[in-house]
């Protein structure tokens, strides 16, 4: 399994018969994987950069797509020439990608317009700025939303074409890189809209961080390349351009408080440590977009104040999974051990938690050349995975303690204990506390404590 980012989809690496590899998806929902697929089809058909689509299930719930390795622009955002050609690949897709282009299939709508444009902005205000308990004006707020409802909706992509592809989500951890280019996935919520919004989710991508002047040198580069697209005869390159630019900063506020609502719904309800993380850095985006930006304060004064005022409180919006000061309220401990020593004991006091027993699957301590390793070495976790039966077990574990410390989180408790047993406390136990600990580390902001109390190996982080 893959490692899952805002979505429900699961995405799974899988290898045939001879030895190629490839992602399967399993989707939740049937017209969304439509989109996809035949968004899919139709960039690949055209020489675009991404996955190739191998398959499709009979009831459209999961299909299977190229692999494109595990290197995204995210870890690699210091390379300029990944940036330069990911955002010159944009204008590509963008104009190119919408050539006969069937808009029905979008999910859930087929165009951006004044009705998505209000759940966005809704999305921040219900699942984000209520929840931080900030006073503030609903009818001014109102009056702010409807004055960039008419300035995004009065924006025009007509000098270029009346047709070009919002991919919606572009973002660095949307883009893979496969020799040294980039290849673009999760565009299964595009529609038709200006093209403004890709470069506002791309250049102020919250962990991106970019700093001002790669931001001005890269839009200059997408605007050059979107330019090759332009008939020159019929439309002023450089007016065109200004035009484009002035209206970048409200797409940039318009995607800021769209993501925000995001991180407030993945992070305060949904409880993903990924998204509350972001929440500092898209407040500061949206504060020095203010600052450098006096048009739009004016246009937006009760956004603006309201951008000080979470900016300055940011400290106090976190949820019950951590304290004030940083401080993880849970403790997961997860223990490795042996059956022939008896079952280890909640030193918390608290009791309950689970205990696994992991002998119903194959053992490599049967193999001599396993005998003398454990599950933290690698020729056991090939053994393992290879085999697949401790894969299939750990799904069902995953399941049943995410909702487990989920539960707590919200309750407040402060520990839960997870415990492996299998014959010998070396192999199978083993491999399995390592792999629910990083699991949980992963998608929850709470402190793991990892015991091999038959190896004498003690971590906590």
């Amino acid at each position: 399994m893959l490692k899952q980012q805002g979505s429900n989809r699961i995405y799974t690496r899988e290898t045939d018969a001879n030895g190629r590899t490839f992602i399967r998806v399993q989707g939740t929902n049937r017209d969304e994987n439509r989109a996809f697929i035949y968004m899919a089809r139709h960039f690949h058909d055209l020489g675009l950069p991404v996955p190739e689509l191998y398959s499709v299930s009979e009831d459209g719930m999961s299909y299977t797509q190229e692999d494109l390795g595990d290197t995204i622009l995210f870890d690699h955002l210091d390379d300029y020439t990944l940036l330069e050609r990911t955002i010159r690949a944009l204008a590509h897709i963008q104009v190119e990608g919408a050539v006969d282009f069937d808009w029905s299939v979008c999910f859930p709508v087929p165009a951006f317009d004044e009705r998505t444009i209000r759940w966005d902005l809704n999305y921040f205000k219900y699942c984000f700025l209520k929840g931080t308990k900030i006073e503030f004006s609903e009818p001014r707020l109102e009056d702010d939303f409807d004055r960039l409802v008419q300035r995004l909706m009065s924006n025009s992509d007509s000098g270029l074409t009346s047709n070009t592809f919002l991919y919606r989500d572009f973002q660095s951890r949307n883009v893979m890189i496969k020799d040294g280019q980039p290849y673009f996935i999760d565009f299964q919520g595009g529609r038709r809209g200006p093209t403004q919004y890709d470069v506002a989710s791309f250049l102020w991508q919250a962990k991106a961080n970019f700093p001002p002047e790669l931001r001005n040198k890269l839009i200059d580069v997408y605007l050059d390349e979107l330019s090759t697209f332009m008939n020159s005869e019929a439309i002023n390159v450089e007016d065109y351009k200004r035009i484009w630019r002035a209206a970048l900063p409200h797409f940039v506020l318009f995607r800021t408080l769209q993501v925000l609502g995001a991180y407030g719904y993945r992070g305060y309800f949904e409880r993903k440590p990924h998204f509350l993380e972001s929440i500092p850095n898209a407040l500061r985006n949206l504060n020095e977009l203010f600052a450098t930006n006096n048009d739009l304060a004016t246009c937006y004064p009760c956004i603006n104040e309201l951008a000080h005022a979470l900016l300055n409180n940011h400290v106090n919006l976190s949820p019950s999974l951590v304290g004030r000061d940083g401080e993880r309220f849970l403790t997961v401990t997860i223990y490795s051990f042996s059956f022939k020593r008896g079952i280890p004991a909640d030193e918390s006091g608290n009791g309950g938690g689970y205990v696994f027993d992991c002998r119903s699957t194959h053992n490599p301590g049967k193999y001599d050349e396993y005998k003398q390793l454990t599950g933290l070495d690698q020729p056991v976790i090939d053994f393992l995975e290879k085999d697949g039966e401790i894969l299939t077990f750990l799904e069902s574990v995953y399941r049943l303690v995410d909702h487990h410390v989920e539960r707590f989180i919200e309750r407040d408790f402060s520990h839960l204990q997870v415990a492996f047993g299998c014959t010998g406390g070396q192999h199978r136990s083993v491999y399995c506390a390592e792999h629910l600990a990083k699991h949980l580390k992963e998608k929850y902001n709470v402190t793991i404590h990892l015991i091999h109390r038959e190896r004498g190996i003690s971590r906590k982080w």
